[in-house]
């Protein structure tokens, strides 16, 4: 099949650092190949910038294979772009119209604070997983084997559904509330369906749902966005799951 080309104009949100003003700049690109992925596309408006001794604009990116979650932007009104189960990395340019106009802009939450141009710091993240994301076992040689422990088969299949959120934070972006229920959930799911999740699990879901709250993020409101436009498909299940654990531990810990 040949190879087809595209001419577009990109609107680009600029903007120097966190204390500085912000605009949409525009940049018409012409003959963009339809194979080129978007974030190739991006590399080249750069080539060009760097050329004409402009400022390229800063956007994340590391893996480029869909697993990371760093290229989290919102593309034409929607986080990751118009396909659906990709990341921004995984999206490619047949996607878009010869003549379209793709605004592309960061993911925008309180606590998501912009450090430049398409960069977000999303540290809130990490900050909730140290309060609980994870299991204190000895992996030091005296492990136990995996196939020793017993676990039903659909708790481990929901368990590796819940533990294929990659963090990018498409959830928060998405969500009109800027929640990040769906990140949280899936990551106290993924260790709650287990039996080495059972011992921390009180401590946990409290810890992290409060971090959560302390992050700035806002309440849910089921209205399913995030479940939509997670590239990984994460489901709304894990919130339920998330508040009855929730419940279960806030009636413990009395």
């Amino acid at each position: 099949m040949a190879e087809k080309f595209i001419d577009i104009t990109l609107k680009i949100w600029r903007q120097k650092d966190a204390k500085s003003a912000g605009k949409m700049v525009d940049y018409p690109m012409k003959k963009v190949s339809t194979d080129s992925s978007f974030l190739e596309m991006l590399d080249l408006l750069n080539e060009d910038l760097v050329n004409k001794g402009e400022e390229p604009v800063a956007f994340d990116h590391d893996c480029r294979e869909g697993i990371c979650g760093m290229c989290s932007l919102f593309i034409n009104g929607e986080a990751h772009g118009p396909d659906r189960g990709v990341t921004t990395c995984q999206l490619h340019m047949r996607m878009f119209k010869n003549g379209e106009t793709i605004t592309i802009e960061p993911f925008r939450a309180n606590a998501f604070p912009l450090i430049k141009d398409l960069v977000t710091d999303r540290g809130s993240f990490d900050r909730i997983i140290q309060k609980g994301g994870f299991v204190s076992v000895n992996t030091s040689g005296n492990t136990q084997d995996a196939n020793a422990l017993p676990i039903p088969k659909v708790d481990a299949d929901n368990a590796f559904d819940a533990a294929t959120c990659i963090g990018c934070g498409a959830c928060v972006a998405t969500c009109k509330n800027a929640s990040a229920m769906l990140f949280v959930s899936a990551k106290v799911s993924q260790l709650a369906l287990l039996p080495q999740g059972k011992v921390e699990a009180t401590e946990r879901v409290l810890n992290m749902v409060h971090q959560m709250d302390m992050e700035g993020f806002g309440n849910c409101t089921n209205t399913g966005a995030c479940e939509v436009e997670c590239p990984k498909g994460i489901s709304l299940d894990n919130i339920a799951r998330m508040n009855r654990e929730y419940l279960k531990a806030s009636i413990i810990a009395e």
